[in-house]
This record gives structure tokens, sequence and C-alpha cells, in this order.
């Protein structure tokens, strides 16, 4: 597989692509709960695949590096960043503050410092200002396409694409939720861009394969509700693991292709193409 081959490249022996989306996973949730700024949760797994690119660790430290990368993003980006304290709860108390420092200190080591990332959101509002629809429109949209390129951070696939890339992916799978396919917002995200239309429909339908992943792996709600680290929780006050609930987008895609597919029928000259073999919901496999 493609994302073995990635994860391997990365000079690791013992880390596989399964570990990485889990523990990316994970660093979601946290990045939720403490209601943190939208470009930690991107910059800290930037953080992670830089490091993952330099040295070898073994399975057991991957949550650790997790945990550090997410604190030294918080400090970069937030006024009142999470305590390391908070952190080793998150971890079930699986590593100790000392080893928190430590793996902290590392990573700045082997980044040499080098901490100011570009990301997928540093380019969302430089794209959608110069987008043809109204502010109102803006700002559903940009919730959308924070919560795909936020999905996509959790994907191997997308550790070797360019940020810009992820962004103008992002918004155009966002624009093509709420919307429907529009050929003329894909001609003008290329002309923003410069970016080719073929590359950005490329990545639009591997951003689609993520998101409808996402969407399989989620199961209906239980009665019951697990309580946080933070104490007993109500599901009114549980928080999405995104900046859109991928619930709200898995409603809205299921309406859009109800619609899409009641159109279909009603067309005597519908070609069947490729495309809709391509996107079914693909389940992890552990």
């Amino acid at each position: 597989m493609f994302q073995e081959r990635l994860i391997s490249n990365c000079v690791q022996t013992d880390i596989q692509s399964y570990m990485r989306k889990m523990v990316t996973e994970w660093m979601a949730e946290v990045c939720s709960e403490q209601r943190m700024e939208e470009e930690v949760f991107p910059l800290s797994v930037n953080y992670l695949d830089r490091f993952l690119c330099l040295r070898d660790i073994k399975r057991t430290q991957l949550q650790l590096l997790g945990a550090a990368c997410m604190f030294l993003a918080s400090k970069l980006k937030e006024t009142s960043p999470i305590s390391g304290e908070q952190l080793v709860v998150y971890t079930d108390n699986s590593i100790s503050l000392d080893d928190l420092t430590k793996m902290e200190s590392l990573v700045l080591q082997l980044l040499k410092w080098d901490l100011s990332a570009i990301v997928p959101n540093d380019f969302l509002d430089h794209i959608l200002h110069r987008m043809p629809f109204d502010k109102c429109d803006v700002r559903v949209i940009k919730k959308h396409a924070q919560t795909f390129a936020a999905l996509c951070a959790t994907d191997c696939n997308f550790m070797l694409t360019p940020p810009s890339m992820i962004a103008c992916a992002a918004i155009g799978s966002a624009l093509k939720t709420l919307r429907g396919h529009s050929g003329q917002d894909l001609y003008s995200l290329h002309v923003i861009t410069r970016i080719d239309m073929e590359l950005i429909r490329a990545c639009m339908e591997q951003v689609e394969t993520t998101v409808r992943s996402c969407m399989s792996m989620l199961s209906p709600p239980s009665a019951e509700h697990t309580p946080t680290k933070s104490g007993e929780a109500t599901p009114q006050q549980e928080q999405p693991t995104t900046p859109t609930d991928v619930r709200e987008i898995s409603i809205m895609m299921e309406s859009q292709n109800q619609a899409a597919s009641a159109s279909q029928q009603q067309s005597l000259q519908y070609v069947h193409h490729p495309y809709h073999q391509q996107h079914q919901a693909v389940p992890y496999v552990y």
C-alpha cells in the first residue's frame, strides 16, 4: 500500500500507517475538547510528520510524540496554551510530565526550532475572499473546508501533498457538498491558485474518499454517553472533533446523493462514470 511505503520512507521501522491515523484522531479530539485554535491541530500534525521523517521511534512513543507536538503548537498559537499536566491526563497517565518535556526538547532540536510551518488553513481565507460569493456563504464554506482539511491531516495519503493544494481541494469539496458540482467553481479555483484543473479535480476526489471513509466509521449515537476526561457531560455539551460536525456533513452528502440519484433515474441519456464506484465508503483495516 502507498501509505505503508510512505511510512517506511520516513525512516520508521515500527510505526505503521494505521498507528499514525489513530494518534492524529486522538490529537484532533483533544484539540476539539480543549477548543484550541483551528491552526493548532494541523500544525501539530505537521510537527509529527516532520519528526517521523527524521527519527525512528517505537510505537509506544507515538502518543508521547503527538502530545509533545500539540504542546508546542498550542504554545505557538494560543494565548492560554494547554498545560503539560492536562496532556498527561489525556494520555490516561501513560506518560509523565518529565517524559513530555524531554520529548518537547527533542522535537525542537530535530526541527531546528522551525515551528512557523505553513498549513492548509493559512490558505483558506486568501482563496475564499477571491471567490465570487457572499460573505455569509464564506463562513459556512470555510467551516466545511476546515473540516475536510482536518480529516486530510489524519490520512497518510496527504503527507506529501502541498498545503495549498489541500486547501484548494477542501474548498472545492465543500462547495460540491453544499451546492453540487459546478464547473464554474472549479474554474474559479484554477484562476485564483493557478493550479491545473485536473490536479484540483483529482485531489478533490481524494478528499472525498477520505471524508467518506471517516463517515463510514460513524456509528449511531448510543443511549449511554461515555464521560470525558474533564468529567460527566451531557450529549448536548459534547463538542465535535472537527470544526464542522462530520455527522452534519454526512446528512448533507446523503441528501445530495439521493437528489442526484433521482435526477439520474429521470434522465434517459445518463452515462455511468467510474467516479461513482471510486468513492464508496472504505472501512479502516486494522
